[in-house]
Formats: structure tokens, sequence, C-alpha cells
């Protein structure tokens, strides 16, 4: 079977939150079966990297499978937290967006109808 590159946000939800200078982002698959996929490609480094310009103390993932769903816990990404942040949206409501930008290999006939697949070759 031959893998196909699509948007995390394709595949999966996500719902953002902080607590202080603590992000907290629900990952929730649209379908149980892209559950296997993300959790072998969206791990706690990986995201970690994404949020590099953040600079996370640590980042955490808990998995729930029976929810077909991830907590990632980020530490310190939020400039203080909503009452130390000059930034408008410093806290974290808006920050889920990032992480659904992340691509993902997935078997080419699970993968969505979309226009934005392409095979990993191509990206």
């Amino acid at each position: 079977m031959t893998p196909t590159r699509v948007p995390l946000r394709e595949v999966a939800t996500a719902r953002s939150g902080d607590k202080g200078n603590r992000l907290n982002i629900a990952l929730v698959c649209r379908d149980p079966g892209f559950y296997a996929p993300i959790a072998a490609q969206v791990t706690a480094e990986r995201v970690a990297t994404l949020f590099a310009a953040r600079r996370p103390s640590r980042v955490v993932r808990h998995e729930l499978p029976k929810l077909s769903a991830f907590n990632f816990v980020l530490d310190d990404v939020l400039e203080g937290g909503v009452n130390a942040s000059l930034g408008l949206d410093g806290h974290g409501k808006s920050l889920s967006f990032l992480l659904l930008t992340l691509d993902l290999d997935v078997d080419e006939d699970a993968a969505p109808a979309s226009r934005s697949a392409q095979t990993p070759e191509q990206s």
C-alpha cells in the first residue's frame, strides 16, 4: 500500500485551552482508523519541535485510545500566561490550529478525498 501525506486537520480536530503558562491541546481523530498513524507520528517530540519558537520546557502526550484522542500538555509556552503576556492571544485558545498544520502519512486507501493529499515523495 502506498502512503499518502495529508494535513493533520483532514483526519483530526483539535481544541486548546490554557491555565497560567500551560497550554493544553486535545486532538481528536475524525475516524478511529486514524488513531494508529497519529499515535505513531504525532509524538511529544514532534509537537515540541513544532512549538520550538515558543520554547516549551516540557511536552507530554496523554493517549486516550477509547476516545480516539490525545491530550498534549505544553509547559511554559504562553509568554507567562494571559495576565502576564503582551500578546493579544498569547494564551492558548488559537494554538490548536498550529498543531493541525502537521502533515501525516496515511495509507492511500484510508486517506480522505482531498485536493491537498500527496505522496511523501511530492513534498
